[in-house]
């Protein structure tokens, strides 16, 4: 028997044993914390995978389908003009309503389509940092000056990160796209404004079905909360159009996906997430049987599902476990946070920032998290370098980029993120 073969193998069995055999079962804390756990992902299956990241997979797979490789190497490619590359990925997080896992899909769909690791890693800060209905609502609830240290942050933080992934994996980077660049616009042929129409409607849908709540009871913003299913259900319908017009799905079958959501609407309008729901279900059918350009969109859309989905899901629970919810106890006790954040120190910086850089948050909820840490005693510093690294990343999406783009990019991106955003928490207590 070959014993060095054997050896992990038996390392494993024996950790796993070991694990089994003290397992805390019965005790007030860990019972909990299991408890906790399931709670997170139950809220995050029903919340989150069907309004944030089943149109996310959508909008991924149509990316490695209809948007050629020649076009995202233009425009942020290692040899796209960079002002251009960094401006458009630094930024793009203002339209996007995402957290830090919703946006893994979309940069997945464009780093693997040849996009330079600095605009795809500055694209992947910015989607969940720089959301403008967190920034507003930073501003109002946190104060102005958290709001716009958390804005210009941001977009910062983007272009310097995004840079310094390009610089570090350079050589690495120069290797793979040595050869010539043969541009067009479109891989399926059809006139590029009929292909930005087709993204609009997809992003309208994934912005308008998580437009968040906002705290004042009326202008602008909650003129639009109240009317995020009607103009959710104008861009489902639009989407439906541009299928049947340019992508040439029969009508018929439009039509039949499209039945069970006006019946259901008709009788159980206080449902929307379920109309949605059935909906997606509509739109996989109908695309899943196409045998033409639509069934390559279905077919890239499930590559990514399937396997990004069962990681996030792995991560959330593990999430839940050590932290808990909001407001509820996991295996790390929320004191422990709560002393370790106060003040401005460099040790508070750090520890919120790599506390921030292990929760998960969904979309703006880490205003509300905050507000309480900040009552309890919290600097500001601390809470800025929160703001900067917990919606950009977290346990769940550590584990898909691990996948994505490998161990040693992970390690380095999460690093740049929780140093960058301990100085900056640092620099930014001391003034304020």
């Amino acid at each position: 028997m070959n014993w060095n073969k054997e050896l992990k193998p038996l390392f494993w069995m024996v950790g796993a044993f070991i694990l089994l055999y003290y397992l805390p079962i019965g005790t007030q804390r860990f019972d909990n914390a299991v408890m906790e756990a399931f709670h997170l992902v139950k809220w995050y299956a029903r919340e989150h995978v069907l309004l944030c990241l089943v149109p996310a997979f959508f909008i991924a797979g149509a990316i490695g389908v209809f948007v050629s490789q020649d076009s995202v190497m233009r425009y942020l490619g290692p040899r796209a003009n960079k002002v251009l590359a960094y401006g458009v990925a630094s930024v793009s997080g203002t339209i996007l309503a995402v957290c830090s896992c919703t946006v893994l899909p979309l940069f997945s769909g464009i780093y693997t389509m040849g996009a330079g690791l600095g605009p795809a890693t500055a694209f992947l800060y910015s989607g969940p940092a720089i959301n403008v209905l967190a920034i507003i609502l930073t501003a109002r609830i946190l104060g102005l000056e958290l709001g716009v240290a958390r804005a210009v942050g941001a977009i910062v933080f983007a272009v310097i990160i995004g840079l310094l992934m390009h610089w570090i994996f350079r050589h690495e980077k120069k290797k793979e796209h040595d050869g010539p660049v043969q541009l067009d616009e479109s891989k399926a042929g059809r006139p590029l404004w009929q292909t930005v129409v087709y993204f609009f409607l997809m992003i309208a849908i994934l912005v308008f079905a998580n437009w968040g709540k906002p705290e004042e009871t009326e202008g602008f913003w909650r003129t639009v909360y109240s009317l995020k299913w009607i103009l959710t259900a104008f861009s489902a319908l639009g989407l439906a159009v541009v299928l049947g017009l340019w992508f040439n799905i029969s009508w018929l079958r439009l039509g039949l996906a499209a039945l069970p959501v006006i019946l259901l609407g008709l009788f159980t309008p206080s449902s929307p997430v379920l109309l949605f729901a059935i909906g997606s279900v509509g739109l996989a059918v109908v695309t899943a049987v196409d045998k033409g350009e639509a069934g390559d969109w279905f077919a890239a859309s499930w590559d990514f599902a399937k396997k990004i989905l069962p990681l996030l899901l792995m991560g959330v629970f593990i999430a839940g476990m050590l932290l808990g919810r909001v407001g509820h106890e996991g295996i790390v006790p929320s004191e422990w946070v709560n002393r370790a954040v106060g003040g401005n120190s460099l040790f508070a910086n750090f520890f919120a920032s790599i506390a921030g850089a292990f929760m998960y948050f969904a979309t703006l909820t880490e205003v509300p998290i905050l507000q309480g840490l900040i009552g309890s005693g919290m600097g500001k510093g601390p809470a800025l370098a929160l703001l900067l690294a917990g919606p950009a990343l977290s346990l769940p999406s550590m584990l898909v980029l691990r996948s994505v783009m490998g161990t040693k990019k992970t390690f380095v991106f999460v690093m740049l993120v929780v140093i960058m955003a301990t100085i900056t928490g640092v620099v930014f207590g001391y003034f304020f």
